[in-house]
């Protein structure tokens, strides 16, 4: 087992985080995010850092205290920095433009597709291709950005869609015809 959940979570600069009521909140200049605890853990501020104690050494409890370790960092990262997830569309034709705060994707249906941004998260478009996505819900950023992609995800032969900035497309060959062999020739 690991042993993450027993080191202490440093606070940044400009970052108040109150314990109340089995929960935690924490509020910096990007926002203000809110969690419950799991009743096996216990959240205690000592020497301006925060420490999660558990009740017992059952594996549970255990596993349980890494993970919320890891989401109130990640809490605390997303009200003092934030969090950017991007999207490139491929394809010719494939545009996307923000009109007020709704996203309006043209990506080769009979339709634009129409994206409200939920609470908490904006959208910028870059060069009519590039979609950044920003909130300080390091889970709603990426939540959203996978029901973005998952509008028209990219295909395997040509690559095109919507995909991850800096993702990987496996590309399949397609058709014998058209990877080099002429029809009729080269059969034995």
């Amino acid at each position: 087992m690991s042993r993450i959940g027993e080191k202490p979570i440093n606070i940044s600069e400009g970052v108040a985080v109150r314990v109340a009521d089995g929960g935690v909140e924490v509020a910096g200049v990007k926002g203000k995010l809110e969690r419950k605890l799991p009743s096996l853990l216990k959240l205690e501020s000592r020497e301006g850092k925060l420490w999660l104690v558990r009740a017992n050494n059952e594996r549970k409890a255990k596993s349980l205290q890494g993970l919320y370790r890891s989401l109130l960092i990640n809490m605390i990262k997303g009200v003092s920095e934030g969090f950017n997830r991007d999207l490139r569309l491929v394809g010719t034709g494939y545009r996307v433009r923000l009109e007020g705060e709704k996203l309006i994707i043209s990506c080769g249906f009979s339709h634009p597709v129409e994206v409200e941004p939920p609470a908490g998260i904006k959208f910028a478009v870059d060069n009519n291709e590039l979609i950044r996505i920003s909130g300080a819900d390091k889970e709603a950023v990426g939540e959203v950005a996978a029901k973005i992609r998952a509008i028209k995800p990219p295909e395997p032969y040509k690559g095109k869609g919507i995909q991850y900035e800096g993702e990987r497309v496996r590309r399949k060959p397609g058709k014998a015809g058209k990877a080099g062999v002429a029809a009729g020739k080269g059969v034995a």
